[in-house]
């Protein structure tokens, strides 16, 4: 997570039109919009590139100012957490089962470039090759289905070396303060008290858990 107040400046440049492309900024213009001095604009700007969330070509009256795909994700990720805190009528729900083993399809699945980068662009983190699936519990069934009634994430499916990849759906969920996302492949009758969930570790490292342990996840804001 960046300084906040390099946060602020990154979403300058991003309001002046950086995430689409090159923008002319100067010093003085983002000290003027961020109302600090020339010499800490400066400061900032150069923090945002050492850090990879910026490019820069310099010019005699200043500069052009890309922001990178590393610097979009850190906007994304702070876009999810202000619609979290302002969703009208949003409401929170909670998953509760234990800790299944998998049979080793989400390993692979999560490894194919073309998937990597619509979860990454979606969710804000590049998924861990690997899934940790969860058996949910008969009264979570329920709040499961009310959950597949919600606005998920299309994850379109493509073909690569004669081979077609069907799409899926994705929702972002946490478990504590672990940023996750569910994920759903497109095949029918997947079972209804089955979840897997991506992150951008091995949750079963992080969590230091294994199977029949209880888990809980949250979907919401």
């Amino acid at each position: 997570m960046i300084p906040a107040e390099e946060l602020q400046c990154l979403k300058a440049i991003a309001l002046r039109g950086g995430c689409r492309g090159p923008v002319f900024v100067s010093t003085q213009s983002i000290g003027t919009m961020l109302a600090i001095s020339q010499q800490t604009a400066s400061r900032r700007l150069k923090a945002l590139e050492t850090q990879g969330l910026i490019t820069r070509a310099m010019t005699a009256d200043g500069q052009h100012v890309t922001v990178t795909k590393q610097g979009e994700e850190e906007l994304r990720r702070e876009f999810q957490e202000y619609s979290r805190i302002f969703s009208e009528g949003g409401k929170t729900y909670a998953l509760h089962g234990a800790v299944v083993s998998g049979i080793g399809e989400g390993k692979y699945y999560m490894s194919l470039p073309a998937y990597k980068e619509q979860f990454k662009s979606h969710l804000g983190f590049e998924p861990y090759p690997g899934t940790l699936n969860i058996r949910l519990s008969h009264a979570s069934v329920p709040i499961r289905k009310k959950i597949d009634a919600l606005d998920w994430i299309r994850i379109k499916g493509f073909s690569t070396d004669g081979r077609t990849f069907g799409d899926a759906k994705c929702i972002p969920c946490r478990i504590g303060t672990i940023a996750c996302g569910i994920v759903v492949p497109g095949r029918t009758h997947y079972p209804e008290d089955i979840i897997e969930v991506i992150a951008p570790m091995a949750l079963r490292r992080k969590l230091g858990v294994e199977d029949s342990d209880s888990i809980s996840v949250e979907v919401g804001p």
